[in-house]
């Protein structure tokens, strides 16, 4: 088990799919570092391998708001508050990583597509210890935060895809009528 585990992503929504990976990376250390990638829409970058994760309906969720799901979908599991930490996590910016995270840490990745590769290349070039938790292809991703946005979007069910916290906490800050509306508006800002 390693001692200190970084592990990153967008949680635009935080779902399912997101707490499998962030639950397989905590079974394999004693403390998890949570990097939220562009905490802002200024640490964002258009990816050919991606291009529409910088796309401002792609990005409803303020840092903040995708810190505290983080966090109660964590507590909710049971896991407790000394055993992991969140911070903004830069991947279009890699040479400001050292800013937010120990880079002798190890880095838990999944493979999916071409930007996960990308990713993994830039955190190669830096020299960080990265261990890929799995490989699998987009068709096998349990869902995507596309598809929880869409659903919201569309007022059709998707609780079922997020934990119950997550739900809980995206319905009581009327999240869903912020996103609902974003989808609709089809102006990437």
């Amino acid at each position: 088990m390693d001692r200190t585990g970084v592990i990153h992503g967008r949680f635009q929504v935080l779902h399912n799919g997101h707490m499998e990976y962030l639950l397989e990376g905590k079974k394999r250390c004693e403390h998890l570092i949570i990097g939220i990638c562009n905490p802002d829409m200024t640490w964002s970058k258009y990816s050919a391998a991606n291009p529409h994760r910088s796309a401002a309906k792609s990005n409803p969720l303020t840092y903040f708001e995708r810190f505290q799901m983080l966090q109660g979908a964590f507590l909710e599991q049971g896991i407790k508050l000394e055993e992991f930490d969140i911070v903004p996590f830069p991947i279009n910016f890699p040479e400001m990583l050292h800013n937010y995270v120990p880079m002798d840490a190890k880095f838990y990745m999944t493979i999916y597509d071409s930007w996960s590769l990308e990713k993994k290349e830039k955190l190669e070039a830096l020299g960080c210890d990265i261990d890929v938790m799995w490989q699998r292809r987009n068709e096998e991703k349990i869902t995507s935060g596309t598809e929880v946005r869409r659903l919201i979007a569309e007022k059709l069910p998707w609780k079922q895809l997020v934990p119950e916290f997550v739900y809980n906490y995206i319905r009581s800050n009327h999240i869903d009528e912020r996103i609902e509306a974003m989808f609709h508006s089809c102006v990437d800002k």
